[in-house]
């Protein structure tokens, strides 16, 4: 079958419909995002309410997601992983469908819920799929199509959000995930996954817990997750708190979060595709995130430092820390890679959405040190700790480009 043999054509229908299930997910989140204070009010929410119920309604999509993440990448390694993409899209978009109908404060928290949990699985799964049908020479330009495309969903998520009404944009977010999954009948399971089912019927899939009962497997799941966490740090604090950011260090004009999030965006799905396809080039995952770390400090460096820059410079500095960033599809695809078939959908869903929930003790963090050392030396001590752990992780994991992933663990 073409799926065992390893599909060599990056461009093929695995490929774009796992980036399609990504680039759904992208506009979710963004879209909520921008939609968030304009729905509130449209339910009657009021000014003095708006922050505490929107951080509300983000912990629920939060709390979905990182629940969705371990229910999805267990199902994926039990079930397979098309019923899960199948089954996760359903979800999403019928949440989506009913959040543009609610009327009040828990029916919207309720759905963000069920919306969170619904996209867990799509980008963990979607790369799981991806690296196991590809050659072993090639897999590597699908993961990063796979990121790079899907980014893109914020640029409409952003074009959505402007042109439409709140409760539209959410009815068409619905519709894509409909849409998707008429394509997504067209997509044939993974052949490795389905040997290792027939071959190893004695092994457990999906275990979970055996991520933490043996020592090193442990170890290599918890330096996977750490390597990642620089790029929400960097979201969440430099790019989503741009306007606050932008007052301290004497911008020229007045930062538009919105605006600063789209060129961050757009540099992530362009450095997505850059730094997927440089790892390639030079047959190497851990160097090119050792490249992208190192450039990351620099950027962030003249950024915290600088005093006076002109908005154009500041939001271009948004869009070049989105290019080091995008080595969010390498890093995920070394989580992938790290793991045996039996674990490695449980592993790929978790530790993205494990790093998306970092962003918890990363901003209160920042809070909690900003009282006492302001936003930007409090940023500057996250920050350090971040990037510091990152490269520790990333120097005592191991090497994974041209690695056989048919194995299990």
């Amino acid at each position: 079958m073409k799926n065992q043999e390893g599909i060599k054509n990056p461009f093929n229908i695995v490929v774009i419909v796992a980036a399609l299930g990504y680039f759904v997910d992208i506009y979710d989140l963004i879209l909520f995002g921008i939609v968030r204070v304009p729905s509130l009010k449209g339910i009657g929410i009021s000014d003095d309410m708006l922050l505490s119920q929107g951080i509300y309604l983000l912990n629920m999509q939060m709390i979905g997601m990182l629940i969705g993440g371990i229910i999805w990448g267990i199902m994926g390694d039990k079930k397979g992983r098309l019923p899960v993409l199948f089954f996760t899209i359903s979800l999403y978009s019928l949440a989506n469908i009913l959040n543009g109908f609610v009327q009040n404060i828990d029916q919207y928290a309720f759905l963000r819920f069920f919306a969170g949990l619904g996209l867990a699985g799509e980008l963990g799964i979607g790369i799981t799929l991806v690296s196991e049908v590809m050659s072993t020479e090639k897999r590597g330009y699908g993961t990063a199509l796979v990121s790079g495309i899907g980014i893109f969903g914020a640029v409409l998520g952003f074009i959505v959000a402007d042109v439409f009404d709140w409760r539209v944009a959410y009815w068409l977010g619905g519709a894509l995930g409909i849409l998707l999954l008429f394509l997504r009948a067209t997509v044939l399971e993974s052949g490795m996954f389905e040997k290792t089912k027939a071959k190893y019927s004695n092994i457990k899939r999906g275990n979970f817990i055996s991520l933490f009962t043996n020592r090193d497997r442990f170890l290599k799941y918890l330096y996977s997750i750490i390597i990642g966490i620089p790029i929400w740090f960097i979201v969440s604090i430099l790019v989503i708190q741009s306007p606050e950011l932008g007052k301290l260090l004497n911008v020229q004009g007045v930062v538009n979060g919105g605006a600063a999030v789209s060129y961050h965006y757009i540099g992530i799905a362009t450095g997505s595709l850059l730094i997927g396809f440089f790892s390639e080039w030079i047959k190497s995952r851990r160097k090119v995130v050792y490249f992208s770390l190192f450039f990351l400090i620099i950027i962030i460096s003249i950024l915290l430092f600088s005093n006076g820059l002109s908005l154009g410079i500041f939001y271009a500095i948004m869009g070049i820390l989105g290019l080091g960033a995008g080595y969010w599809a390498v890093f995920i695809t070394m989580a992938s890679e790290q793991f045996g078939t039996n674990i490695r959908a449980t592993v790929t869903t978790t530790v993205p959405n494990f790093v998306r929930g970092a962003t918890v003790p990363i901003t209160s963090s920042v809070l909690f040190l900003s009282h006492k050392y302001g936003l930007v030396n409090a940023g500057i001590i996250v920050g350090t700790v971040c990037f510091i752990l990152a490269i520790i992780a990333l120097s005592l994991i191991k090497e994974t480009y041209n690695k056989d992933l048919d194995y299990v663990e």
